[in-house]
């Protein structure tokens, strides 16, 4: 059964951020996740998670804001290994204290260096910090991001490239995160693709295609895909990560009618 949660950095941009949970809660919805973390009042967002009965399902495993494909500090880059690591250690350590299973791993740009190597500095760090979230229950998600629209000169942007990385790491605790918008921006053929790749799909995020908004305002027929999703066997959390065409009340409309179905 699909489990949803709400992007709270897509779905709202002009609400104050705490508020933003309350807004999720109103809306029925109990799972929430959100990008960065380190520029967050932790405290805060504890207790108002608790308010509301809220649960953390995903955030990034950064410590870096900005474009993903102009990070300093690049799984692609070995000079930066040290700082990767630390970002990736410093957010599970974060991850067990809101009880988040999922942390999004953006590995960066592409570097002016052969790809096999980048692909090799990815798996090194990947392997050197699988063993602490294995241990921490936390699952490290790769997001692959297109090139045409959004994020031009980012290292990792075919899933079967991401399949490729998570395969060669070979822990459970790394995984890729299948955005539905990205990949069929980057490749189309969304359906095989998750369903042949299941087992190693951790996350989902879900936006319309074209212009990253609400299931049903696009070229993407949610229906099917979801329920191939769930028809497959998929029981992880599904991240609607858009942003909204019209208002917020249609947009979590949207929402629950796509669930219903």
């Amino acid at each position: 059964m699909i489990q949803p949660d709400i992007s709270l950095e897509m779905v709202y941009e002009n609400e104050p951020f705490l508020d933003r949970i309350d807004h999720v809660a109103d809306h029925g919805f109990d799972a929430v996740e959100f990008a960065t973390w380190f520029d967050k009042d932790l405290d805060a967002l504890e207790i108002r998670l608790d308010k509301n009965d809220i649960s953390l399902t995903a955030m990034a495993a950064i410590q870096e804001t900005g474009m993903p494909q102009d990070f300093d500090r690049a799984m692609t880059d070995p000079e930066q290994r040290e700082a990767v690591i630390e970002d990736i250690e410093n957010s599970i350590q974060v991850a067990q204290r809101f009880d988040c299973p999922n942390l999004i791993v953006l590995v960066g740009p592409e570097l002016e260096r052969p790809r096999d190597e980048q692909f090799d500095n990815i798996v090194d760090c990947l392997r050197e910090v699988a063993p602490e979230a294995e241990a921490a229950g936390v699952s490290l998600v790769l997001e692959p991001l297109n090139h045409p629209v959004d994020h031009p000169g980012f290292f990792l942007e075919q899933s079967q490239t991401g399949f490729e990385l998570v395969r060669e790491v070979d822990s459970p605790a790394v995984n890729l995160l299948f955005d539905i918008y990205h990949q069929q921006v980057a490749e189309g053929n969304i359906l095989a693709t998750v369903t042949e790749n299941l087992d190693d799909i951790g996350h989902i995020h879900i936006a319309d295609v074209p212009g990253r908004h609400e299931p049903g305002t696009g070229e993407l027929h949610y229906s099917n895909i979801l329920s191939a999703i769930d028809n497959a066997g998929y029981d992880g959390q599904v991240g609607f990560e858009f942003s909204p065409i019209s208002t917020e009340k249609a947009a979590f409309s949207a929402i629950r009618s796509l669930l219903a179905d």
